[in-house]
């Protein structure tokens, strides 16, 4: 099969060429023959290296030569002799994070944070490639009338927000302010959010985010607090989502009012930021970290899908990997990006 691999950090060693088909070896393994990937910002810390991990450590902890990828969509091309949940030709999404169903937070519903888990196309190979080989219990059956672009978009960008509007407990009417809200996260959560009646306000300068109909779209990034300040009239948000990090962490801050949720899961504009202890506890603050989603809430998201819709920039080839990766950071992006594989 044709793949995009690397034997070491960096783009410029991402490559796209013949990779051994992955073949069946055990009575659970399943087959799929991709369709669509969504372009992550984790395969770009995956290949760049840029999340944690020393060489050494990546040397141990994956295959090498890997393939990066984490939001997976495709057909059911084979499957191990135990198999029951899915059949060949079906068409399915991948449930992105390995789970033993036995640790103390998987017991709860919570795999994402399995102690002894991982993410596929991190820990494992990934779906940078024309097959990919997983597990049975991460496959799972889409509706026949959703957009293959919208199946590999709800492993990660939808559970996601679904996840974390979950842990915020939204409330209906309750005013929820999104930072990146034309980012893949982003999307979903202003539809989410309006899914739950909350008054939801978009951060964005894209013109085109008022199909996805938030109550407020501040386009004016000089002074967002004072924007919030006179929508409410004087309340500031419940629930803030950013999801971009350091750059906008003050004004996500400044936007709460009191008994506020800040909800975090991303850190594109960095991780470091500085917190001032005697707004958290003056205004009853709360800073919450969020991440993923579990196997309940991505049936939950598969369910809704066909309620949602995705905004695409652009699709790319296999071939195209690298350039791919690059797009996340070019400034003309207007929504997601994809590789689809022929």
């Amino acid at each position: 099969m044709k793949a995009a691999f690397f034997y070491k950090y960096g783009l410029e060693n991402l490559q796209v060429r013949e990779y051994p088909d992955p073949q069946i070896t055990d009575s659970n393994d399943v087959i799929i023959k991709t369709k669509m990937i969504g372009v992550n910002p984790i395969d770009y810390f995956t290949v760049t290296g840029k999340h944690g991990l020393n060489t050494d450590q990546l040397l141990e902890s994956k295959p090498i030569p890997h393939i990066p990828g984490v939001e997976i969509a495709g057909v059911v091309e084979k499957i191990g002799n135990k198999v029951n949940n899915v059949s060949v030709g079906d068409r399915v999404v991948v449930y992105n994070r390995y789970y033993d169903s036995s640790c103390v937070f998987c017991r709860s519903g919570q795999e994402m944070l399995c102690i002894n888990g991982g993410l596929i196309g991190v820990v494992s190979n990934g779906g940078f490639a024309q097959y990919l080989k997983t597990r049975a219990e991460n496959i799972f059956v889409i509706p026949k009338d959703i957009s293959w672009n919208m199946a590999a978009s709800l492993s990660v960008n939808a559970l996601t927000s679904y996840h974390c509007l979950n842990k915020s407990n939204l409330k209906p009417n309750e005013f929820f302010l999104i930072f990146g809200a034309t980012g893949g996260t982003g999307q979903f959560a202003i539809q989410l959010g309006k899914i739950r009646n909350a008054n939801v306000m978009a951060i964005s300068k894209k013109k085109w985010i008022s199909d996805f109909q938030p109550d407020l779209i501040i386009s004016n990034y000089s002074d967002i607090p004072l924007q919030v300040k006179e929508y409410t009239h004087n309340k500031m948000a419940d629930v803030v989502l950013n999801s971009l990090g350091k750059d906008t962490w003050n004004d996500a801050i400044s936007c709460l009012g009191t008994n506020g949720r800040l909800m975090t899961f991303g850190v594109l504009t960095g991780n470091k930021v500085e917190l001032n202890l005697q707004t958290l506890y003056f205004k009853q603050l709360q800073i919450i970290g969020s991440t993923g989603g579990g196997i309940e809430e991505f049936k939950n998201i598969i369910d809704l899908s066909k309620e949602l819709k995705v905004k695409v920039w652009k699709e790319f080839s296999l071939e195209q990997s690298v350039e791919a990766l690059y797009g996340l950071f070019d400034k003309k992006r207007d929504g997601r990006i994809f590789i689809k594989i022929d």
